[in-house]
């Protein structure tokens, strides 16, 4: 019996046809309305960009002369003008990305989420910015001013947004961040134009205290660089152990302060012990005893502490 001859399977041709398929439906997508789409979309995405940047160019340059109009200080102009182009810049891009139909939500929280954490990471940098925004708004210094800021006392030399310069009446040059500053004192010695000095002399209880306060008032008008106004006065301070305290005090300018201060406390001391009123000084009197309570010399006893008994030479007896 013949049997018939099993029939030939076909060549693998799937994978060919299935490219086929793929570059056929490639081939049927309409090229010229996708070109006209994203071309006129890339277009408008480009004019967005390049209006977008030149308004905030503008917006900045405006914003930059009404501060200046309004006597803001310029290293705070600088600063805002920086921000503001940056903040705008960024939404240029982002309308310039939806215009691309680009879904700028997720970005938006890419953006949110990145500035969270480098906001963490910098929390000490965006502080003494804060801080320096801060004094150049609220203006507790001038450049030039004499203040102690953050217990570091100088000249400031420059505020700037990050930290504040300060020179040392000894040449040094003090750097401190901003955020120190804003929470510590500030003392500033040139707001005012005038300073007071605080003398404070003792004198002997047995001295006659109107005479001195009289001495005192006559020796600090006697120097040129205290003023007549406000005038001098004197108070009693307190009552030491050895002397009655008194204060003087007098006004000079911040430049002439110094010297001012200086020719008093040098003229005070010699004008007084001049018209015989004692500055008397802490005193401790010692009292020495030459015999203990039971009579005995102290030389005898501090022998027996260094010297044997046996040591010590024989009492002499008595004559006969």
């Amino acid at each position: 019996m013949l049997q018939s001859p099993a029939p030939a399977t076909p060549p693998a041709a799937a994978p060919r046809a299935e490219s086929a398929d793929f570059f056929d439906g490639f081939r049927g997508l309409d090229w010229l309305h996708l070109l006209e789409t994203w071309g006129l979309k890339l277009l408008a995405a480009l004019v967005i960009f390049l209006v977008g940047k030149w308004l905030a160019r503008k917006l900045t340059a405006g914003l930059e002369r009404v501060l200046g109009r309004a006597h803001v200080d310029s290293t705070l102009i600088g600063f805002l003008r920086n921000v503001s182009y940056a903040v705008l810049l960024v939404l240029v891009i982002m309308t310039a990305l939806s215009a691309l139909s680009v879904p700028t939500t997720s970005m938006f929280a890419v953006l949110g989420a990145a500035g969270l954490a480098v906001g963490l990471a910098l929390k000490d940098s965006l502080s003494n910015i804060a801080s320096g925004v801060m004094l150049i708004v609220l203006r507790p210094f001038r450049t030039g001013d004499h203040v102690i800021a953050a217990g570091q006392e100088g000249m400031v030399s420059e505020v700037r947004v990050f930290q504040t310069t300060l020179r040392a009446f000894d040449g040094r040059v003090i750097i401190l961040p901003n955020s120190e500053i804003t929470t510590a004192p500030i003392i500033n010695y040139s707001t005012l134009p005038n300073r007071r000095m605080e003398i404070l002399i003792g004198v002997g209880y047995g001295d006659d205290l109107a005479k001195a306060k009289r001495l005192m008032l006559e020796l600090a008008n006697a120097e040129p660089k205290v003023l007549d106004d406000p005038a001098p006065f004197v108070q009693v301070a307190n009552l030491g152990e050895s002397s009655v305290d008194l204060k003087l005090f007098a006004y000079a300018t911040n430049g002439d302060f110094g010297d001012a201060q200086s020719n008093v406390i040098e003229a005070l001391r010699n004008g007084l012990i001049g018209n015989g009123i004692d500055i008397p000084y802490p005193q401790r009197d010692l009292h020495v005893y030459h015999r203990d309570a039971d009579g005995r010399p102290i030389a005898e006893i501090l022998m027996r502490s260094v010297v044997d008994d046996g040591d010590l030479p024989e009492p002499a007896k008595p004559a006969s």
